[in-house]
């Protein structure tokens, strides 16, 4: 398989997720630690884990880090579908140019807890995702 266009982007994606971890866990051995930041989380309902609670923008990182998992499990599906079937067109090299830039101001603002452009940004990766399914779908016809 050739590497295309949108499987490099989705390359650069990927990484990038990968990395998403490392703030929140800088920031947590930071603020507690190395000893206490390695050790278990508390199980819900059990005492609270020793120190003080994670700063808001280190919770909002973990969300960011989860929410880009979550949609890179639909994305890449598609982008691997559309490589495999031999389907590259401009549309799916800009769809996968959007997902990325859509994903990286996601993250950032998510982490700055700037909420509404949070939610736009959200969305035209949601976007770019539909459009690239579309694609495949049109050249299923």
């Amino acid at each position: 398989m050739k590497l295309t266009p949108e499987l490099y982007y989705l390359t650069c994606v990927t990484a990038m997720t990968a990395a998403m971890w490392i703030p929140y866990i800088v920031g947590g051995i930071v603020l507690r630690g190395p000893m206490r930041a390695m050790a278990n989380p508390a199980l819900e309902g059990t005492a609270p884990a020793a120190g003080a609670p994670a700063p808001a923008w280190m919770q909002r990182a973990k969300r960011a880090h989860a929410n880009a998992v979550e949609n890179l499990a639909v994305f890449a599906p598609l982008v691997l579908i559309a490589a495999l079937s031999g389907i590259s067109t401009p549309s799916t090299v800009f769809a996968a140019k959007l997902y990325l830039t859509a994903r990286i101001v996601h993250y950032v603002v998510y982490v700055a807890g700037i909420p509404v452009v949070r939610t736009l940004a959200f969305l035209v990766g949601f976007g770019a995702t539909v459009s690239f399914a579309t694609a495949i779908l049109a050249h299923a016809v």
